[in-house]
C-alpha cells in the first residue's frame, strides 16, 4: 500500500506507470469521483494484489470462494467492481484473491445509515462492516417507539451475514433529542419496563439482532438513572441473546461540564452496557468555526479518559464519515457550515483548482477555495485520516469502531478497512 499525493500536471496513467499498476486499478479501490480532473494534493492509495484467479467458464463466486478457502465477503472487498452475489464471472476474468496488506489487528467495524439512504451505498460497504444500524427509533410518553422504514437495511446486513442493531433514541420527529422524554421515562420504571417491553417485542418481530440506545443531552439530573436504564435493558435483552450497546459523548473527565457530557457517567454506563460507541468526532460541526471534524489530539484525550472508566474490550470508538465547508470569515451565532462527502469535497477542490493539503497534527486533509468573491475552507477524510484513527482502535486494543455515518460514498474509507484489519 502507497499514499500518492497528486502533484501538479499528474494524471491516472501518469501515476499508474509510476507505481506499476493501471489507471482502472487506481479508479477502482480509490473510488475516485473526478479521475479526469484530479485536484493537487488528493491523496490516491496504489494497491497490489497478492494472488490473482482466472476465472474459468461456468466458475461462480461459491466455486472461487470454496477453491480458496476465502469468504464471499473477501471477494466482495477485494473486487468492488462484483457488486452482488448474482453477478455474472466471465471466462478469464481476474478475480483478486488477496491484497498485498498492512494487517494492524483483528477488531469489529460497524456503521450507522439514514434510513433513506440508497440500497447499493449501504450494501457495497455490508462486506467491510460487523454491524448495522438503521437510524432511529424514537418513542413518546407511553414508551411506544415511532415507526421506521428499516426492513431493507435489515434484508441488507443478514444477506452479507451481519448483524443489525435496532438504534433507540430520545430524537424526535422533528429532529431534535427531546429531554423532555429523558426526563419522562428515567423517572418511571414501570414506563421503563414498557418501553423495553416494547423494544423487544420489536426487535423479534423484525429480525434485530441487538440493541443501541443513544440518549443524548439528557442532563446530569438524569445521569444516574440513565445508567440503571441501561442496565435494565440489558438485564432483559440479554436473557434472549441480545447485546446492548451504549453511546457517550466525548468526555476527557468526570466532571466536564455541558449537558451533553453532564448526563453520561463513563465507569457506570460502561459497566452497565454490553458494549460503549464513544462519539469522538463533532468538534469541527456545523455552526462551530472552521476545524477538523476528528483531530487525532482531542480524539486521544478522549480515549485516555475512557480507558481508566471503561474496560477496553467493550469500546467502540467512533469514526466521522463526512466532512463539512465553511464560508469564511466565521461568525459565531450566523455562520453555518454545509456537511459534506469526501466525494464533493474532492470535486469542489478539483472544480476550483484548489491545492489539498494535510494537516500532520489533526491528521486531516483541508483547503480552501474562493467562489462568488467568498473565501471556504473544508474539512475532510480521506485514506490518511482514516488510516490515523484505525490505527487508534488497533493501538488502545478497543473492540472496534462504528461510523457516523454510511450514508456517504467514501471508497477509500472501506478500502483502509480492508487493508488494515483482518475482516471475517
Amino acid at each position: 500500500m502507497i499514499f500518492y499525493d497528486v502533484k501538479p500536471g499528474d494524471t491516472l496513467t501518469a501515476i499508474a506507470k509510476k507505481f506499476n499498476t493501471t489507471v482502472s486499478s487506481l479508479i477502482l479501490y480509490n473510488g475516485i469521483p473526478n479521475p479526469e480532473n484530479l485536484a493537487v494534493g488528493q491523496c490516491v492509495v496504489v494497491v497490489y494484489p497478492r494472488l490473482i484467479h482466472k476465472a474459468s467458464a461456468g466458475e461462480g463466486l461459491f466455486d472461487i470462494a470454496e477453491k480458496y478457502g476465502v469468504s464471499l465477503n473477501k471477494l466482495f472487498r477485494n473486487n468492488p467492481q462484483i457488486s452482488d452475489i448474482s453477478a455474472r464471472i466471465y471466462p478469464g476474468e481476474s478475480i483478486v484473491i488477496e491484497l498485498d496488506t498492512d494487517y494492524i489487528g483483528d477488531f469489529e467495524t460497524g456503521g450507522y445509515t439514514y434510513t433513506d439512504s440508497g440500497t447499493p451505498l449501504i450494501a457495497g460497504s455490508m462486506p467491510f462492516m460487523n454491524y448495522l444500524m438503521p437510524f432511529t427509533y424514537g418513542f413518546d410518553e407511553r414508551g411506544s417507539l415511532t415507526e421506521l422504514a428499516d426492513e431493507r437495511f435489515i434484508d441488507i446486513a443478514h444477506a452479507f451475514g451481519r448483524k443489525c442493531f435496532l438504534h433507540l433514541s430520545t430524537l424526535t420527529p422533528e429532529g431534535y433529542f427531546s429531554d423532555e422524554n429523558a426526563n419522562t421515562v428515567l423517572a418511571d420504571s414501570t414506563l421503563q419496563d414498557r418501553l423495553i417491553d416494547n423494544t423487544l417485542a420489536l426487535m423479534q418481530a423484525k429480525g434485530y439482532d441487538g440493541l443501541d440506545i443513544d440518549f443524548e443531552f439528557i442532563g446530569a439530573q438524569n445521569a444516574y438513572p440513565y445508567a440503571e436504564f441501561i442496565g435494565r435493558a440489558r438485564q432483559r435483552l440479554n436473557r434472549y441473546g441480545y447485546e446492548v450497546f451504549a453511546a457517550l459523548a466525548p468526555k476527557t473527565d468526570d466532571s466536564q461540564k455541558g449537558v451533553l457530557y453532564e448526563g453520561h457517567l463513563y465507569r457506570e454506563i460502561g459497566e452497565a452496557a454490553d458494549a460503549v460507541l464513544l462519539m469522538t468526532y463533532e468538534w469541527g460541526y456545523t455552526m462551530g468555526p472552521a476545524m477538523p471534524v476528528s483531530p487525532v489530539p482531542s480524539v486521544r484525550r478522549v480515549l485516555d479518559y475512557a480507558v481508566t472508566r471503561i474496560p477496553r474490550e467493550k469500546i467502540f470508538m467512533g469514526m466521522s464519515n463526512y466532512g463539512y465547508d465553511w464560508t469564511l470569515p466565521y461568525v459565531k451565532g450566523e455562520s453555518v457550515a454545509r456537511s459534506l462527502s469526501t466525494d464533493e469535497a474532492l470535486f469542489i477542490a478539483s472544480e476550483n483548482g484548489a491545492e489539498i493539503k494535510y494537516d500532520t497534527y489533526s491528521d486531516a486533509p483541508y483547503f480552501n477555495y474562493t467562489r462568488d468573491n467568498l473565501v471556504h475552507e473544508v474539512w475532510f477524510e480521506d485514506a490518511r485520516s482514516i488510516s490515523a484513527r484505525l490505527k487508534l482502535v488497533a493501538e488502545y486494543g478497543f473492540r472496534g469502531c462504528l461510523y457516523w455515518n454510511l450514508s456517504r460514498r467514501n471508497v477509500q474509507n472501506l478500502l483502509m478497512i480492508n487493508l488494515l484489519t483482518n475482516l471475517p
